[in-house]
């Protein structure tokens, strides 16, 4: 089974986040949702309060076979700022893990230059921080190990882009279907 963590951060978008993780979850994937702001109770840009399964000083991500990010404006400015968790993606993404951002979380991908030569999407308006990458103004883009995704929108598309790259397109195929996408 595969493992993934996603990141919360006070700011993020609740859908961007939770939409994912019902996808991946019921995908059988392996999620675990991490908070980065030293207090497991974290606070969306709609103002609901989730609970993350445990803390950024607390795990330990040797495991990972995906590491993610949930957008918002608040949330993705937290994320950023949070250099622990930028030296992790840094090195998922060195190893060639999968690392995923949707809205405009792939500004942090495109800060730390891990997106330089890549195609990438994001929200309208935070394309200039995709430094190095090709904007595809795409609902979801992949290229190679990075799975970029546009907005709230596209949350389940972007779920069901991450569970094909770790599951397989069969396992997307009986998703959609039991989930009633069309």
């Amino acid at each position: 089974m595969s493992k993934l963590y996603l990141f919360l951060a006070d700011g993020f978008e609740t859908v961007e986040a939770l939409a994912p993780v019902d996808v991946m979850r019921r995908a059988g994937i392996e999620v675990v949702t991490v908070s980065i702001m030293g207090r497991k109770e974290v606070v969306s840009a709609q103002d609901v309060t989730v609970l993350a399964d445990t803390l950024f000083e607390e795990v330990c991500l040797d495991d990972a076979d995906a590491l993610v990010l949930p957008g918002g404006g608040v949330g993705t400015d937290n994320l950023s700022a949070h250099m622990p968790l930028r030296s992790q993606l840094a090195d998922a993404h060195a190893k060639g893990k999968l690392v995923a951002a949707i809205c405009a979380a792939p500004m942090v991908f495109g800060r730390m230059g891990i997106l330089e030569g890549r195609k990438a999407t994001c929200y309208p308006g935070c394309e200039g921080d995709l430094f190095g990458a090709t904007y595809t103004a795409a609902a979801v883009e992949q290229d190679g190990n990075i799975i970029t995704g546009c907005g709230p929108g596209v949350s389940f598309d972007f779920g069901f882009a991450i569970v094909e790259r770790l599951c397989g397109s069969e396992v997307v195929a009986t998703l959609r279907s039991q989930m009633q996408f069309k």
